[in-house]
């Protein structure tokens, strides 16, 4: 699908799980036309695609985003935030259910994605951090998010000192489900957490999904009336595909 020359390499398999591949340079950073193809992904999916599985190549997973610079202006800026925000909210709200292999060093732009996605195993060696505040830059779109993942002290510290967070300390906060050993074990546990969703029903973890994300935006007195209606549906449903 598409052309991997800008350093991400997608493959879907007949078996319901599409690879996406970060390969881009000893940071794998990600430019904005990644952002643009992995959105687009996310957003309309190959047909009987179910699992999307991101890892990467190098020592690091994502460090980062490509930056213009000051020099570029203001409504190229925006239109760079927007491609960031794209990215975003298309894990949220794809059906495809996201799954990060983590076999190195996140930062910035690469701990959203570690943190967006549905599933996230990382190497016990991985380190996550926040370095915008070295460059002079309060980290916006990360502020959207980091506080209900982790606390608004906890979003605080990590973006106010760039403070790198062990890995262990990452699954503490809720940013990862779980943790391993090394490379080795880190496919092992990445292949058994696809395996168990793929023996799960697409449109169920769909479902989840969208639930998961209008509950949290509602109040629990708001949600509970909203998931009546929910549950009807979803047990109309029951049986489909």
């Amino acid at each position: 699908m598409g052309d991997a020359s800008d350093g991400l390499r997608i493959a879907t398999a007949d078996d319901g799980v599409v690879l996406a591949t970060l390969d881009r340079g000893a940071d794998n950073l990600f430019s904005i036309e990644m952002c643009h193809r992995l959105a687009a992904l996310l957003e309309d999916p190959p047909d009987g695609a179910h699992v999307l599985r991101l890892r990467a190549d190098g020592e690091a997973f994502c460090l980062g985003r490509d930056r213009g610079g000051t020099a570029l202006s203001p409504g190229e800026v925006r239109a760079e935030a927007q491609a960031l925000v794209r990215v975003t909210r298309a894990v949220a709200r794809s059906r495809l259910v996201t799954v990060a292999e983590v076999q190195g060093d996140a930062a910035g732009f690469g701990v959203g994605l570690v943190a967006a996605f549905d599933v996230s195993v990382a190497v016990r060696s991985a380190s996550f951090r926040f370095p915008e505040v070295g460059i002079g830059l309060a980290p916006a779109l990360v502020l959207a998010w980091l506080p209900r993942v982790v606390g608004r002290r906890e979003a605080f510290w990590l973006t106010a000192t760039g403070s790198p967070l062990t890995a262990s300390r990452a699954q503490e906060l809720g940013m990862l489900n779980d943790v391993v050993d090394d490379a080795a074990a880190l496919t092992a546990r990445v292949d058994e957490a696809v395996a168990a969703l793929r023996a799960g029903s697409p449109r169920v973890h769909a479902d989840v999904k969208d639930m998961l994300r209008v509950f949290g935006d509602l109040g629990d007195e708001a949600a509970l009336e909203v998931s009546l209606d929910r549950l009807v549906v979803g047990s109309l449903r029951r049986g489909e595909a």
